[in-house]
């Protein structure tokens, strides 16, 4: 049982509330609701915020996937037009640390239309900011969709996890989807079940189907509808794109919903659209979806091991040689996070998809 919330909630928390009034709801609606509030806050990122994401640690993280669009780029025979599209692109940090990166390649840059999809005024506010001196056209857009036809790079760094999941729980005598409910006359949340489901849930994997009584599993319609598109549009358009994000290589049961405030673990119930809600990326089922919409899919690969084969020490190196010795300190702490099986080297992976055109893409 959630407590009380703390925080006055916004227009969308007090419209869910006024919905669980009338009876409990899909962990994938409260998800959604929660985190169209959240994110419409504005900045969330960095120290001062709730989480960091691997553009934030360091420059050479979106240098580096600047310079993979680059050589990806020129794979495709140097097409004169194409779109570099990223989703979910935060502050900005990654698009303007790729751009920066790709001074020395002036026909890839004059060839390039940069899109950016993010919903939220707040983020979009600060990416203008970040990328005003960037040296070249920035459009925004709301959906994927609204991005125009042709070959396209996609780069979508810690976009998946932050979109909506649905939940069962197996049951001896079947499955039951996990709801969110009102826990009395207050707005203190709790978990419930629904009505035992007519068979298997949908958009279930083979492996969620082998859980044991008591197991739940995850399923995530929005981000394989957002792979699916992806994919569709790299199959008959031309282009690559990049997913990386945390989670496992293979589907499997287990409840991986969590809240993240002020870089803490917090309870998931409480403080509804005030704190960051995220699920791992079930990156066997994103696979699949895009192989079924006509992708190529080079693999899903650790984090540290691609970054590292695209020369992240010796682009550290680089950086090391010309710091103070304070920034030193930061520049190997940052290489460690990215790669180091610790911390985000194993535990995130990289998903590559390509038209079934084009040769095998760096890094897999």
């Amino acid at each position: 049982m959630g407590a009380e919330s703390s925080r006055s909630p916004g227009a969308a928390v007090e419209a869910l509330i006024a919905r669980l009034r009338n009876g409990p709801l899909p962990v994938e609606d409260w998800m959604a609701a929660c985190l169209g509030e959240y994110y419409a806050r504005g900045d969330v990122l960095g120290a001062g915020g709730d989480f960091i994401t691997a553009p934030e640690c360091t420059q050479i993280f979106g240098e580096l996937l600047g310079l993979w669009s680059a050589v990806v780029w020129r794979s495709m025979g140097s097409p004169e037009r194409i779109n570099l599209v990223e989703l979910g692109p935060g502050r900005g940090t990654l698009m303007a640390d790729a751009l920066r990166a790709l001074a020395p390649v002036p026909e890839f840059r004059r060839a390039l239309s940069v899109h950016l999809v993010e919903t939220s005024p707040g983020l979009r506010a600060r990416q203008k900011q970040k990328l005003r001196a960037g040296g070249v056209t920035v459009f925004w857009h709301e959906r994927l969709d609204t991005v125009p036809p042709g070959p396209m790079i996609v780069l979508a760094n810690e976009f998946l996890d932050a979109l909506p999941i649905r939940q069962y729980l197996c049951h001896a005598e079947g499955w039951r989807e996990r709801l969110v409910a009102l826990a009395g006359e207050g707005t203190a949340l709790t978990f419930t079940q629904g009505p035992l489901l007519g068979g298997p849930p949908p958009l279930a994997q083979p492996a969620h189907l082998r859980a044991r009584v008591g197991e739940e599993i995850e399923v995530c319609p929005q981000a394989q509808a957002v792979v699916a598109q992806v994919a569709a549009r790299l199959a008959a358009e031309g282009g690559a794109g990049l997913f990386l994000d945390y989670g496992p290589a293979h589907s499997a049961p287990g409840d991986s919903l969590q809240a993240l405030r002020r870089h803490r673990f917090a309870a998931v119930l409480e403080n509804p659209g005030a704190v960051d809600l995220t699920a791992h990326v079930d990156f066997q089922a994103m696979a699949q979806v895009a192989a079924a919409a006509g992708a190529a899919v080079d693999g899903i690969v650790q984090q540290g091991p691609f970054l590292q084969s695209l020369g992240l020490e010796a682009r550290a190196g680089v950086l090391l040689a010309n710091a103070a010795v304070d920034q030193k300190r930061e520049i190997r702490f940052a290489v460690r996070r990215l790669i180091d099986s610790s911390e985000m080297g194993t535990l995130f992976k990289v998903l590559g998809l390509r038209s079934p055109s084009m040769a095998r893409l760096p890094g897999f």
